[in-house]
C-alpha cells in the first residue's frame, strides 16, 4: 500500500489508522504526485507492484487525478481518493476510484473504505488468477494442434469464502451492474466480480444472453415474458418470478429474439 498526501498530518492520520490493521503493509509514504508516479513505477519494475493507494486529490504540481492520468487508469493500483472537497467525488469515480474519503473522516468511515478497497484488491487477484489459468491451459496444447480460444465466456471466476470457483455461464440467470462491479445471479446466490456491463456483453454469447437494459444482461432462456406497465415502461419476467427493467429502445429487438410480435405485449 502507498500513502500519498502533501500534508504531513494527513499522512500520519492514515498511517495511525493503518497501524490497527495487521494484514496491511505500507510500502511507502510520499508527499507529491510526481513521487507517487515514480514509486508505483519502481515497485512494478521490482516485481512487487503496489496493490492499493490512498491518494490525495489536491496536491501542488501534480494532483491525484494527474497521477492516475500519468500511470494510466488500467495500470493504476486500487485507489481511494482523499479530499477536502466533495465536488471531486464524481471525477474520482470517473477514473475508477474504488472510494473516496472526505476530510475530516472518522475511524468508522476509514474502515469502511478500507474494507471496500480490500474487496477490490481480491477481485483483481481473481482476474489475475483467471488469466494465469487461461495461459496454463493454452500452454498445454500442442503448438501444431492448439485449439483456437473460445469466442465467448464459458465460465466466470468468482470468489467466496476464501476460495475461487468457476461458475458455468449456463447456470447464470442474469447479471446486473453495481458501480464498478457486476453482480452474477445464479439461482438464489449472488456473486460479485469486477467487470463492466460493456465488457461482459462483448464476452458473452449473444445467442444466449441479451442486454435488456444498460445495467442488466439476462440469459434469454430464463425469460418467461415481456411485461408492459401502464406508464409505457417495460420489464421482463424470469421463470423464477424476478422482474427486471427492459429499455424501450431494446424492447422490439428483444421481442423478436423471443419469437414474439414486437407490436404485441404479454403479461
Amino acid at each position: 500500500m502507498l500513502v500519498v498526501d502533501d500534508e504531513p498530518l494527513a499522512r500520519q492520520r492514515v498511517l495511525d489508522l493503518l497501524d490497527a490493521e495487521p494484514d496491511v503493509e505500507v510500502a511507502g509514504v510520499v508527499g507529491t504526485g510526481r513521487r507517487a508516479v515514480a514509486a508505483i513505477a519502481e515497485r512494478r519494475r521490482a516485481g512487487a507492484p503496489v496493490d492499493l493507494v490512498f491518494l490525495d486529490v489536491q496536491m501542488p504540481g501534480l494532483s491525484g487525478l494527474g497521477v492516475v492520468g500519468e500511470v494510466g487508469p488500467e495500470a493504476m493500483p486500487v485507489t481511494v481518493f482523499v479530499t477536502a472537497y466533495d465536488q471531486h467525488a464524481l471525477a474520482a469515480f470517473d477514473v475508477a476510484a474504488v472510494d473516496y474519503l472526505l476530510k475530516p473522516f472518522d475511524d468508522d468511515r476509514f474502515r469502511q473504505s478500507l474494507d471496500r478497497a480490500r474487496q477490490s484488491v481480491r477481485l483483481r487477484e481473481v482476474d489475475a488468477l483467471r488469466g494465469r489459468l487461461a495461459a496454463l491451459l493454452g500452454a498445454r496444447a500442442a503448438p501444431a494442434e492448439r485449439p483456437s480460444a473460445p469466442a465467448y465466456l464459458e465460465r466466470i471466476a468468482v470468489e467466496g469464502r476464501g476460495q475461487v470457483r468457476l461458475v458455468p455461464v449456463e447456470d447464470v440467470d442474469y447479471l446486473a451492474s453495481d458501480g464498478p462491479y457486476a453482480e452474477v445471479h445464479v439461482a438464489d446466490q449472488t456473486h460479485v466480480i469486477r467487470e463492466t456491463m460493456q465488457s461482459l456483453e462483448a464476452r458473452l454469447d449473444p445467442g444466449r444472453f441479451f442486454r435488456v437494459h444498460r445495467s442488466t444482461i439476462v440469459q434469454i432462456d430464463r425469460v418467461e415474458s415481456i411485461l408492459t406497465a401502464p406508464g409505457g415502461d417495460y420489464a421482463v419476467r424470469l421463470r423464477d418470478g424476478t422482474r427486471l427493467s427492459l429499455s424501450r429502445s431494446r424492447r422490439d429487438e428483444f421481442a423478436r429474439r423471443l419469437g414474439l410480435d414486437p407490436g404485441g405485449t404479454s403479461a
